[in-house]
């Protein structure tokens, strides 16, 4: 048992310098556990058609309303934030994008529904570009139009993809690129738990309300385990989420976050036995194309920007 202590320790070394070597840092393994946490909390909306979207919102706001407030009282911090307004504009969207995201899921295939999602970041950096002021250079609206045109091949050529959720996933991304730009408003301001809790503090009395006076489906069996599972896993996809973000260069990571719609592929085709023909799988790959190209320039971007900044200061 003694021995096995340094046998292990040299083993574990041995893997993390392998992984270095091939460019996988601790925080690229973080983005990965975090957007496989994502996925398999995706999987279990997936798995819960008969069970509204409002109501899976309802249960997941609630584990997370209880995470935050004890992560705040642990940590001492009091009141509910400066910048109220555009706290609950954050959670106003995040929820409504929520709602969205799940109903898309559970009435499209799932690669599809994730695929829409991912215009997110578009929508953010058009959004900053209306509201914040930020800088759009002609080729980030070419990488644009190269999402657009594989959003429109998987709606045109999918059958299975209604107008109906389709728009809905599209709004769900545009609100996500609202509520993404709120955050970026209040990261110097509030403490990051403060601007988790505004999600649950917003979306609990709106799902309950829907529950009580709209629509109530009781969980049964299984279905109770599967409601847990997505509020936790919520919780520990955003924890290592930000981890890798404090640990690694924020294009890598965003890069990174993109394998999520190779579980999405895997999981459809496994539980759901859903298939894409070719010109849908065409349509996913110059949405996702779009979104890197641009994620990784914008931070190209940043990096030559601060370099500038910092030879300047040195003269």
């Amino acid at each position: 048992m003694e021995n096995s202590t340094p046998s292990s320790s040299v083993s574990t070394s041995k893997l993390n310098d392998l992984l270095e070597k091939i460019g996988i840092t601790k925080g690229i393994l973080y983005m990965l556990f975090a957007i496989f946490c994502f996925a398999v909390m995706n999987l279990i909306v997936k798995m819960l058609p008969h069970i509204p979207a409002m109501e899976i919102i309802l249960f997941r706001s609630f584990i997370s309303f209880v995470i935050c407030v004890v992560g705040l009282k642990m940590q001492k911090v009091k009141g509910l934030g400066t910048n109220k307004k555009v706290l609950f504009l954050r959670g106003l969207f995040g929820g409504m994008a929520l709602f969205l995201f799940f109903t898309t899921i559970q009435n499209i295939p799932l690669a599809s529904a994730i695929t829409l999602h991912y215009l997110a970041p578009i929508f953010t950096a058009i959004i900053a570009w209306l509201i914040l002021g930020e800088r759009l250079v002609p080729l980030q609206w070419l990488f644009f139009l190269i999402s657009f045109i594989g959003v429109t091949m998987v709606k045109g050529f999918d059958e299975r993809v209604d107008t109906v959720y389709f728009i809905m996933g599209i709004v769900s991304a545009f609100l996500s690129g609202c509520a993404y730009n709120c955050i970026r408003k209040l990261k110097t301001s509030e403490h990051p738990l403060m601007v988790i809790l505004y999600f649950p503090l917003v979306t609990l009395p709106i799902a309950s309300l829907y529950c009580i006076f709209y629509k109530w489906t009781m969980p049964m069996g299984w279905d109770w385990l599967y409601l847990l599972l997505i509020g936790i896993l919520t919780q520990i996809a955003q924890l290592y989420m930000t981890k890798a973000y404090q640990m690694e260069e924020a294009a890598r990571v965003a890069s990174v976050s993109y394998t999520g719609i190779v579980y999405a592929l895997g999981f459809g085709f496994l539980f759901f036995h859903e298939v894409f023909n070719i010109w849908v799988s065409v349509g996913i790959g110059l949405m996702l194309l779009g979104v890197i190209l641009n994620v990784t320039f914008k931070n190209k971007k940043k990096e030559i920007v601060e370099l500038d900044d910092k030879i300047l200061d040195s003269k």
